[in-house]
């Protein structure tokens, strides 16, 4: 079988369509919203103490304007195909459970990075985890991805538990490649899934 994305892959990004939001089994995923900031603010509040250690973004805690400056700058980006950030609810309760997203987007490539971070009172649940799966399902049926990759500290173990649960391989450990908040060197562990290895992105082609 061809490549069937051999005619997609010259187009301008800013003319694909895909979903804004769609759902997975106990989250609603979608873009950041005009509005958004008041709900994103309290949630890194109230995990700054977890936050802090891995997100710079987190420390000095952001204001709720600057959040919502953030979830306004998101939605644009969103729609100009820039960066992919994606809030994630309960799907049963609405609570604001965390973010995640598709950053150093490559369209050439079709190369994206997931990052992704946990409200602290709902973290233990597996929402991230399930999250990772939809947003990877996502990239590969809409948005053909060749390449995902998860990239975090060798020290943080929540994260790496995440990229090894939703079945990233470990492709290589990069020594003294960060620092922490106290300017400690550290090593940054690259997880990637890959088309023709973790799956096939023909196989959601010809189910369309």
């Amino acid at each position: 079988m061809g490549d069937f994305l051999s005619e997609s892959k010259q187009r301008d990004p800013l003319l694909l369509s895909f979903p804004q939001q769609w759902t997975s089994e106990r989250l609603l995923i979608r873009a950041p919203r005009p509005g958004d900031g008041a709900v994103v603010n309290e949630a890194i509040v109230e995990s700054e103490v977890e936050l802090a250690p891995w997100m710079t973004w987190a420390h000095p805690l952001p204001t709720v304007e600057q959040s919502e400056t953030n979830a306004r700058r998101g939605h644009i980006n969103f729609l100009a195909r820039e960066d992919l950030v994606l809030y994630i609810f309960n799907l049963q309760t609405g609570a604001f459970v965390g973010s995640s997203g598709l950053h150093r987007i490559d369209w050439e490539l079709r190369s994206f990075e997931l990052g992704y971070w946990v409200r602290s009172s709902q973290a233990g649940q597996g929402f991230i985890t399930e999250a990772v799966h939809s947003i990877s399902n996502f990239a590969i049926r809409y948005l053909h991805a060749n390449r995902l990759e998860i990239r975090c500290d060798e020290n943080n173990h929540a994260s790496v538990a995440v990229a090894r649960r939703a079945g990233f391989t470990l492709e290589a450990k990069l020594r003294n490649a960060r620092r922490d908040q106290q300017g400690k060197l550290g090593n940054t562990m690259i997880f990637s899934k890959v088309h023709g290895v973790e799956y096939d992105r023909n196989e959601w082609a010809m189910e369309e």
